[in-house]
């Protein structure tokens, strides 16, 4: 018998995206061998062993000759076991159990269990993207897989549920409809954590306002039991829902992470890591690097509670994704890029005893060691920072002071979105917080004296050139949000307010 040789295309999860993987197979006379070659990891190594039993449970002829698989190209290091459909397709096609031109413009992906059943993967998305951009026409994956994959237009997405049913359909025995894109996420009428629950703070609920208009990054500081975590977890129901290109941003990475439900992304992520979470668990990284939580938080929300006891070389980790929006990850001489635009919303103490102001003993000595655990570069790159106060008792008792819902508050933040998405249309960013330093001076004018107030600032030693930028960007919310094309001096000493307060209690 000569040798027979067949290939087909599927994909390897890298980071939140994909690159195409050719699957060669060639079946020859010799001893019975099964060879995996093409840097494979172990789980892909182990799939001789699932698709050698899934074969024979379908009932299809598992050739008893010398197999030789490579997963091409083979400088590329490949995971998980998204690769045993392919490795069983390209053993049909060169076994002559399918036709090999049948494989030709399609792309197969999917994990076998040991009775020929297809079983989910991650990162269905990110696949289909790519094998729309490899110009493949046809993309097959486990019937769980398939709504989620089809969310991609242009490509023929179809569902399988097992082994026989892959061969049928390669032969023409047996077909299947395209699959449909999935539904978004159902999401409740009314947000479930309401502004409206957070009596007095409205200091802070004016800065999270700010902050959920224009993407900027906040902190609140403030004695326990203040409400810091009340208010945080009551922003993502503040926040504009995603647009299609950024749900399908989300949905992409949260398949990739193993979160993903199958659905369309309707709400922006809120993610709130615990204070022993490593650099590695916040930027991403490992030895095949896993997205970290700023990417998991990607077009939402990253809230970092009890900041000042997150690790110093954690915290700094995050100076570089939250200045670039994106995650450079090294591993094996090979670059990754993982997507990191979410908006920091953090929290901490003014002291280390962490007790209420009137029963605190912590002098000057012990308030600057505890906030000299934050980095300066790191909150230079904060564009607003409140004074989270105790709330008098009497207004907890009595529900005074209720101020505004979420429904209120998420209006004035979608219209002053809708303002920033129309002036920032052609820059590649969507809202002022995205802004690089020559976009914001180019797009935020004010008149001289505001400049003059700013220099002024800066020549006190309480501005650097980053934070100047960065409070034009949140001058410019203000005034987005008041409706307002031209940004005034008022919108300035707001931000200048925020921005300065919050250095000062720091120190304090």
């Amino acid at each position: 018998m000569p040798a027979m040789l067949a290939s087909v295309a599927t994909f390897a999860l890298e980071g939140v995206t994909s690159r195409e993987v050719t699957v060669e197979a060639d079946i020859r006379r010799g001893l019975p061998t099964f060879t995996l070659v093409g840097l494979p990891d172990r789980a892909i190594r182990e799939s001789r062993e699932r698709v050698r039993a899934a074969l024979l449970n379908s009932e299809l002829e598992f050739p008893m000759k010398r197999l030789t698989v490579n997963l091409a190209p083979a400088h590329l290091r490949k995971g998980g076991p998204g690769f045993d459909l392919g490795i069983a397709v390209g053993l049909l096609a060169a076994s002559g159990q399918v036709a090999p031109e049948a494989l030709q413009g399609c792309a197969v992906c999917g994990e076998l269990s040991l009775s020929g059943e297809l079983r989910p993967v991650r990162g269905a998305l990110a696949m289909a993207m790519r094998a729309r951009e490899a110009g493949l026409r046809r993309l097959i994956v486990p019937v769980e897989n398939a709504p989620e994959a089809a969310l991609v237009e242009g490509l023929e997405v179809l569902g399988v549920p097992t082994l026989v049913r892959m061969r049928d359909l390669l032969r023409g025995d047996w077909s299947t409809d395209p699959a449909e894109p999935a539904a978004p996420a159902s999401t409740p009428a009314e947000p479930l954590l309401d502004f409206a629950d957070v009596r007095g703070q409205e200091d802070a609920k004016r800065a999270l306002e700010i902050a959920a208009a224009g993407g900027h990054n906040v902190l609140m500081v403030g004695p326990p039991g203040s409400g810091k975590t009340m208010l945080a977890r009551r922003l993502p129901g503040i926040l504009p829902p995603p647009t299609l290109e950024e749900a399908l941003e989300i949905t992409q990475i949260e398949s990739a992470g193993g979160l993903g439900s199958g659905h369309l992304a309707a709400e922006r992520p809120f993610r709130a890591p615990h204070h022993t979470t490593s650099p590695q668990g916040l930027v991403g990284g490992g030895t095949g690097p896993q997205p970290g939580e700023i990417t998991l938080a990607h077009r939402g929300v990253l809230f970092l509670d009890e900041l000042a006891e997150f690790a110093r070389d954690a915290l700094d980790s995050l100076r570089q994704p939250l200045e670039d929006g994106s995650v450079q990850v090294m591993r094996r001489q090979r670059s990754v890029e993982f997507p990191a635009r979410a908006m920091l919303v953090a929290a901490c103490n003014p002291c280390p005893c962490a007790k209420p102001p009137e029963r605190c003993s912590c002098g000057p000595l012990e308030r600057g060691r505890y906030a000299r655990r934050l980095s300066g570069p790191l909150l230079d790159r904060i564009d607003l920072a409140c004074q989270v106060d105790s709330v008098p008792l009497v207004e907890l008792v009595t529900g005074r002071s209720r101020g505004r819902d979420s429904r209120a508050v998420r209006g004035a933040v979608v219209a002053a979105r809708e303002r920033q998405r129309a002036r920032l249309a052609d820059s590649g960013v969507s809202c002022n917080g995205e802004m690089d330093g020559r976009l914001t001076r180019r797009v935020v004018k004010v008149d001289a004296d505001v400049r003059g107030r700013l220099l002024a600032v800066a020549g006190r030693q309480l501005l650097s050139g980053r934070g100047h930028d960065r409070v034009l960007r949140v001058a410019r919310t203000i005034a987005d949000l008041d409706g307002r094309e031209r940004v005034r001096g008022d919108d300035v000493d707001e931000a200048l307010g925020y921005r300065v307060a919050g250095w000062e209690e720091l120190a304090a």
